[in-house]
């Protein structure tokens, strides 16, 4: 596609990863819909890409509606959806259920309400994409937590459909899977930062460049950032028992970390106390 001069809106844009992606879009002369539910941080964003600010919920039924009809007033049309927002809440089978329902809304349920509003409206003029992002947990796994892996692998299950149904009908789908990013949400993982931490950790502007290569391919469904992430997801799909084996032995190393940290942490504790 020519990026130049198309209509796009980001969702989660205000930080991370979706603000990397604002800019870089904006610097290939795409005009940018900036959103996320930090007014202050979209209004910046907007503003240092010449775009527009659409602060508020990219999830919910009414928020997802607000913003498709705030974004086709500043747009004319909007050609490229990037669903970028996302969370990781709650860790293992701890996670709450507000956890699973909060994590069901962002990561799955805010991409079908954007397709509903969108498509029809695509494949009438023949032409639209959508552009999910769905971490290379959606293709993989994310030790430690279900939560986001199970909607990630949602996130990509409806991606997956999506384009089935309507990519001959002009509607590019695709789904962009980093794995470690240098972001907030990785130095919040927990024991899972040491997994990822292990291959290389991009920055958000990789990703974004990332995402600028596959919108030239319309016919790449997975966008790969880190391209061992293919090797990991035909690994998992040809020989599952190895697969799952090796994550059996990376969460038993996790296990022992975990371990050795609260022995650290009740040493440290117990010595203070003695002095």
């Amino acid at each position: 596609m020519d990026i130049a001069g198309a209509g796009v809106v980001v969702t989660g844009a205000g930080h991370g990863i979706g603000a990397a992606m604002a800019r870089r879009l904006a610097a290939e002369g795409a005009r940018v819909v900036v959103n996320d539910l930090d007014a202050e941080a979209a209004g910046a964003v907007a503003a240092e890409v010449g775009g527009t600010a659409a602060p508020g919920d990219a999830a919910s039924e009414a928020g997802v509606a607000a913003l498709v009809e705030r974004a086709t007033a500043a747009l004319g049309e909007i050609d490229v959806f990037v669903a970028n927002a996302g969370i990781d809440r709650g860790r293992g089978l701890d996670a709450s259920e507000a956890d699973w329902a909060l994590s069901l809304e962002v990561n799955v349920m805010a991409h079908v309400r954007a397709a509903r509003l969108l498509v029809p409206g695509w494949v009438e003029r023949g032409r639209g994409r959508f552009v999910v992002t769905a971490s290379a947990a959606g293709l993989l796994t994310m030790l430690g937590s279900p939560t986001y892996s199970v909607t990630k692998h949602g996130a990509v299950a409806f991606a997956e459909w999506l384009s089935a149904t309507y990519g001959h009908r002009g509607v590019v789908v695709q789904a962009i899977c980093p794995q470690g990013v240098d972001t907030r949400m990785l130095h919040e993982a927990g024991p899972a930062q040491e997994v990822l931490g292990r291959e290389t950790v991009l920055t958000p502007e990789d990703v974004a460049a990332a995402l600028v290569d596959g919108l030239h391919d319309d016919t790449r469904f997975l966008v790969l950032p880190h391209p061992e992430v293919g090797d990991y997801y035909a690994l998992r799909a040809t020989q599952p028992d190895r697969w799952l084996a090796g994550m059996r032995k990376l969460q038993r190393r996790l296990d022992e970390h975990d371990a050795g940290t609260r022995d650290t942490t009740a040493h440290d504790a117990t010595t203070k106390e003695n002095h």
